[in-house]
Protein backbone atom coordinates (compact mmCIF):
# COMPACT_ATOMS: atom_id res chain seq x y z
CA UNK A 1 0.00 0.00 0.00
CA UNK A 2 2.13 2.97 -1.41
CA UNK A 3 2.01 6.05 1.34
CA UNK A 4 0.72 4.18 4.18
CA UNK A 5 3.01 1.40 6.39
CA UNK A 6 2.25 -1.99 4.71
CA UNK A 7 -0.44 -4.12 5.79
CA UNK A 8 2.52 -6.86 6.67
CA UNK A 9 5.36 -5.39 8.40
CA UNK A 10 8.95 -5.54 7.70
CA UNK A 11 10.29 -8.94 9.14
CA UNK A 12 10.94 -11.62 6.75
CA UNK A 13 7.88 -13.89 8.64
CA UNK A 14 5.16 -11.05 8.75
CA UNK A 15 2.49 -14.46 9.93
CA UNK A 16 4.86 -14.11 12.92
CA UNK A 17 3.94 -10.32 14.16
CA UNK A 18 0.68 -11.30 15.92
CA UNK A 19 0.24 -8.21 17.98
CA UNK A 20 0.49 -6.52 14.89
CA UNK A 21 -1.73 -9.18 12.65
CA UNK A 22 -4.11 -9.05 15.83
CA UNK A 23 -4.61 -5.25 16.48
CA UNK A 24 -7.59 -4.49 13.50
CA UNK A 25 -10.21 -4.90 16.23
CA UNK A 26 -9.50 -2.23 18.20
CA UNK A 27 -11.53 -0.64 16.48
CA UNK A 28 -13.79 -3.01 14.35
CA UNK A 29 -16.55 -0.52 13.58
CA UNK A 30 -14.27 1.87 12.18
CA UNK A 31 -12.78 -0.78 10.23
CA UNK A 32 -15.74 -1.72 8.64
CA UNK A 33 -17.17 1.67 7.83
CA UNK A 34 -13.87 3.01 6.61
CA UNK A 35 -12.04 -0.03 4.69
CA UNK A 36 -13.17 -0.27 0.92
CA UNK A 37 -14.90 -3.15 -0.44
CA UNK A 38 -13.80 -5.86 -3.56
CA UNK A 39 -13.91 -4.96 -7.72
CA UNK A 40 -17.44 -6.66 -8.72
CA UNK A 41 -15.47 -7.96 -11.53
CA UNK A 42 -12.87 -9.76 -9.05
CA UNK A 43 -15.57 -11.58 -7.16
CA UNK A 44 -17.90 -12.64 -10.88
CA UNK A 45 -14.54 -14.14 -11.65
CA UNK A 46 -14.21 -16.31 -8.28
CA UNK A 47 -17.66 -17.30 -8.28
CA UNK A 48 -17.94 -17.98 -11.67
CA UNK A 49 -14.54 -19.98 -11.64
CA UNK A 50 -15.38 -22.38 -8.89
CA UNK A 51 -17.08 -25.33 -9.16
CA UNK A 52 -20.02 -23.97 -6.44
CA UNK A 53 -21.21 -22.15 -3.96
CA UNK A 54 -19.56 -23.14 -0.75
CA UNK A 55 -16.54 -20.62 0.11
CA UNK A 56 -14.10 -20.41 2.92
CA UNK A 57 -13.16 -16.86 3.93
CA UNK A 58 -9.67 -16.51 6.01
CA UNK A 59 -8.83 -13.66 8.07
CA UNK A 60 -12.49 -12.66 6.86
CA UNK A 61 -12.44 -9.54 9.50
CA UNK A 62 -15.46 -7.70 9.83
CA UNK A 63 -16.65 -9.92 6.29
CA UNK A 64 -16.61 -7.14 4.08
CA UNK A 65 -15.52 -9.68 0.80
CA UNK A 66 -17.82 -12.51 3.05
CA UNK A 67 -20.69 -10.17 2.27
CA UNK A 68 -19.82 -9.46 -1.16
CA UNK A 69 -19.32 -12.98 -2.16
CA UNK A 70 -22.91 -13.97 0.17
CA UNK A 71 -24.79 -11.06 -2.03
CA UNK A 72 -23.17 -12.95 -5.03
CA UNK A 73 -25.02 -15.97 -4.30
CA UNK A 74 -22.61 -18.11 -2.07
CA UNK A 75 -22.59 -19.59 1.35
CA UNK A 76 -20.10 -18.85 3.59
CA UNK A 77 -18.03 -19.61 6.32
CA UNK A 78 -15.48 -16.93 7.84
CA UNK A 79 -12.09 -17.94 9.89
CA UNK A 80 -10.59 -14.97 11.81
CA UNK A 81 -8.37 -15.05 14.98
CA UNK A 82 -9.57 -11.52 16.70
CA UNK A 83 -12.81 -12.50 18.47
CA UNK A 84 -13.50 -8.80 18.19
CA UNK A 85 -13.61 -8.73 14.51
CA UNK A 86 -15.36 -12.06 14.26
CA UNK A 87 -17.88 -10.82 16.78
CA UNK A 88 -19.27 -7.72 14.33
CA UNK A 89 -19.50 -10.34 11.50
CA UNK A 90 -21.83 -12.20 12.93
CA UNK A 91 -23.89 -9.40 14.39
CA UNK A 92 -24.08 -9.08 10.85
CA UNK A 93 -25.32 -12.08 9.97
CA UNK A 94 -21.90 -14.22 8.84
CA UNK A 95 -20.72 -17.27 10.20
CA UNK A 96 -17.39 -16.83 11.59
CA UNK A 97 -14.98 -19.58 13.76
CA UNK A 98 -12.72 -17.88 15.67
CA UNK A 99 -9.10 -19.16 15.15
CA UNK A 100 -5.99 -18.89 13.13
CA UNK A 101 -6.29 -20.46 9.71
CA UNK A 102 -3.41 -22.78 10.85
CA UNK A 103 -5.04 -24.19 13.82
CA UNK A 104 -8.86 -24.28 12.45
CA UNK A 105 -10.41 -27.51 12.24
CA UNK A 106 -12.19 -28.12 9.42
CA UNK A 107 -13.83 -31.24 10.55
CA UNK A 108 -14.16 -32.88 7.17
CA UNK A 109 -15.53 -30.01 5.53
CA UNK A 110 -14.43 -28.66 1.96
CA UNK A 111 -15.54 -25.99 -0.34
CA UNK A 112 -15.35 -25.08 -3.78
CA UNK A 113 -13.25 -21.52 -3.15
CA UNK A 114 -10.89 -20.40 -0.54
CA UNK A 115 -10.20 -16.62 -0.42
CA UNK A 116 -8.27 -14.31 1.57
CA UNK A 117 -9.00 -10.76 1.03
CA UNK A 118 -6.07 -8.80 2.28
CA UNK A 119 -5.42 -11.29 4.95
CA UNK A 120 -2.88 -13.96 3.57
CA UNK A 121 0.64 -12.37 4.22
CA UNK A 122 -0.87 -13.14 8.34
CA UNK A 123 -0.88 -16.72 7.10
CA UNK A 124 2.25 -18.94 6.93
CA UNK A 125 2.66 -19.22 3.73
CA UNK A 126 3.51 -22.70 3.33
CA UNK A 127 1.37 -24.24 5.69
CA UNK A 128 -1.40 -22.09 4.55
CA UNK A 129 -1.24 -23.30 1.09
CA UNK A 130 -0.90 -26.83 1.82
CA UNK A 131 -4.03 -26.59 4.60
CA UNK A 132 -5.66 -25.09 1.46
CA UNK A 133 -5.13 -27.45 -0.82
CA UNK A 134 -6.50 -30.19 1.89
CA UNK A 135 -9.90 -27.97 2.37
CA UNK A 136 -10.67 -27.45 -1.16
CA UNK A 137 -12.70 -29.88 -3.15
CA UNK A 138 -11.38 -30.79 -6.75
CA UNK A 139 -11.19 -28.07 -9.08
CA UNK A 140 -12.06 -25.69 -6.24
CA UNK A 141 -10.18 -21.95 -6.37
CA UNK A 142 -8.12 -20.73 -4.45
CA UNK A 143 -7.95 -16.62 -4.33
CA UNK A 144 -5.63 -14.14 -2.61
CA UNK A 145 -5.89 -11.00 -2.95
CA UNK A 146 -5.68 -7.44 -1.37
CA UNK A 147 -5.79 -3.51 -2.39
CA UNK A 148 -2.39 -1.78 -3.70
CA UNK A 149 -3.28 1.95 -2.10
CA UNK A 150 -1.86 5.22 -4.53
CA UNK A 151 -2.87 8.60 -2.95
CA UNK A 152 -1.31 11.61 -5.22
CA UNK A 153 2.02 12.71 -3.55
CA UNK A 154 0.67 15.86 -2.02
CA UNK A 155 -1.23 13.34 0.87
CA UNK A 156 1.69 10.84 0.48
CA UNK A 157 4.78 12.79 1.82
CA UNK A 158 3.34 14.76 4.05
CA UNK A 159 2.00 11.19 5.83
CA UNK A 160 5.51 9.79 5.87
CA UNK A 161 7.34 12.76 7.39
CA UNK A 162 4.68 13.23 10.05
CA UNK A 163 5.00 9.19 10.37
CA UNK A 164 8.86 9.47 10.60
CA UNK A 165 8.50 12.46 13.06
CA UNK A 166 5.94 10.82 15.62
CA UNK A 167 7.35 7.07 15.43
CA UNK A 168 10.74 7.05 14.66
CA UNK A 169 11.70 3.88 16.20
CA UNK A 170 8.79 1.93 14.22
CA UNK A 171 9.81 -0.45 11.36
CA UNK A 172 7.26 1.14 9.43
CA UNK A 173 9.09 4.84 9.59
CA UNK A 174 11.60 3.74 7.24
CA UNK A 175 9.70 3.48 4.27
CA UNK A 176 9.17 5.22 1.58
CA UNK A 177 6.02 7.36 0.45
CA UNK A 178 5.21 5.77 -2.12
CA UNK A 179 6.54 2.01 -4.04
CA UNK A 180 6.34 1.01 -7.36
CA UNK A 181 3.33 -1.05 -8.58
CA UNK A 182 5.86 -4.57 -9.39
CA UNK A 183 6.44 -4.59 -5.63
CA UNK A 184 3.42 -5.73 -5.12
CA UNK A 185 3.35 -7.25 -7.76
CA UNK A 186 6.69 -9.49 -6.93
CA UNK A 187 4.92 -10.38 -3.72
CA UNK A 188 2.02 -11.88 -5.01
CA UNK A 189 4.37 -14.03 -7.42
CA UNK A 190 5.77 -15.45 -4.31
CA UNK A 191 2.59 -16.64 -3.34
CA UNK A 192 2.21 -17.90 -6.61
CA UNK A 193 5.47 -20.02 -6.08
CA UNK A 194 4.26 -21.18 -2.77
CA UNK A 195 1.37 -22.52 -3.85
CA UNK A 196 3.17 -24.52 -6.89
CA UNK A 197 5.04 -25.96 -4.10
CA UNK A 198 2.43 -28.02 -3.20
CA UNK A 199 2.05 -29.40 -6.01
CA UNK A 200 -1.33 -29.74 -5.23
CA UNK A 201 -2.72 -27.01 -7.77
CA UNK A 202 -3.04 -26.29 -11.36
CA UNK A 203 -0.50 -23.50 -12.27
CA UNK A 204 -1.54 -20.07 -10.51
CA UNK A 205 -2.94 -16.92 -12.16
CA UNK A 206 -2.34 -13.12 -11.78
CA UNK A 207 -5.30 -11.28 -11.77
CA UNK A 208 -5.19 -7.24 -11.86
CA UNK A 209 -8.17 -4.63 -11.28
CA UNK A 210 -7.49 -0.95 -11.77
CA UNK A 211 -10.26 1.60 -10.25
CA UNK A 212 -10.18 4.82 -8.31
CA UNK A 213 -12.41 6.37 -5.50
CA UNK A 214 -12.83 9.98 -4.32
CA UNK A 215 -12.07 10.62 -0.52
CA UNK A 216 -13.13 13.92 1.50
CA UNK A 217 -11.11 14.61 4.22
CA UNK A 218 -12.80 12.61 6.82
CA UNK A 219 -13.60 9.95 5.07
CA UNK A 220 -9.52 9.56 4.30
CA UNK A 221 -8.94 10.14 8.21
CA UNK A 222 -11.28 7.31 8.94
CA UNK A 223 -9.89 5.27 7.25
CA UNK A 224 -5.97 6.04 8.34
CA UNK A 225 -6.63 4.82 11.67
CA UNK A 226 -7.37 1.12 10.32
CA UNK A 227 -4.06 0.50 8.83
CA UNK A 228 -1.36 -1.65 10.36
CA UNK A 229 1.18 1.06 11.11
CA UNK A 230 -1.19 2.92 13.18
CA UNK A 231 -3.38 0.74 14.89
CA UNK A 232 -0.78 0.48 17.84
CA UNK A 233 0.17 3.82 18.02
CA UNK A 234 -0.39 6.27 21.03
CA UNK A 235 -3.61 8.36 20.60
CA UNK A 236 -1.14 11.79 20.50
CA UNK A 237 0.77 9.98 18.06
CA UNK A 238 -2.20 8.93 15.86
CA UNK A 239 -3.52 12.70 16.16
CA UNK A 240 -0.27 14.44 15.05
CA UNK A 241 0.14 12.14 12.04
CA UNK A 242 -4.12 12.84 11.27
CA UNK A 243 -3.44 16.55 11.43
CA UNK A 244 -0.64 16.78 9.20
CA UNK A 245 -2.35 14.53 6.60
CA UNK A 246 -6.17 16.94 7.18
CA UNK A 247 -3.58 20.03 6.71
CA UNK A 248 -2.49 18.51 3.34
CA UNK A 249 -6.32 17.29 1.86
CA UNK A 250 -7.41 20.70 2.99
CA UNK A 251 -4.91 21.90 0.66
CA UNK A 252 -6.22 19.88 -2.21
CA UNK A 253 -9.57 21.56 -1.68
CA UNK A 254 -10.55 18.81 0.66
CA UNK A 255 -10.79 15.99 -1.35
CA UNK A 256 -8.77 13.26 -3.36
CA UNK A 257 -9.14 10.74 -5.75
CA UNK A 258 -7.27 7.57 -4.65
CA UNK A 259 -6.16 5.33 -7.33
CA UNK A 260 -6.44 1.71 -6.44
CA UNK A 261 -5.06 -1.48 -7.67
CA UNK A 262 -6.67 -4.34 -6.57
CA UNK A 263 -4.17 -7.83 -6.92
CA UNK A 264 -5.16 -11.94 -7.05
CA UNK A 265 -3.17 -14.41 -7.13
CA UNK A 266 -5.10 -17.70 -8.03
CA UNK A 267 -5.09 -20.94 -8.89
CA UNK A 268 -7.65 -24.55 -9.11
CA UNK A 269 -7.06 -27.43 -7.37
CA UNK A 270 -5.73 -30.21 -9.12
CA UNK A 271 -7.58 -33.77 -9.08
CA UNK A 272 -10.84 -35.25 -9.63
CA UNK A 273 -11.40 -36.79 -6.13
Amino acid sequence: MPTLPREQPEPAQPHQARQTAESFGTDAQRYDQARPGYPDDLVARIVAGSPGPDVLDVGCGTGIAARQFRAAGCAVLGVEPDARMADFAQVRGLEVEVATFEAWEPAGRVFDALVAAQSWHWVDPVAGAVKAAQVLRPNGRLAIFGHVFEPPAEVAEPFAAAYRRVAPDSPFSNQPARRPIDMYQAGYAKIADKIRETEQFNDPEQWRFDWEQSYTRDQWLDLLPTTGGLTRLRPDQLAEILSAVGHAIDALGGRFTMHYTTLATTAVRAGTA
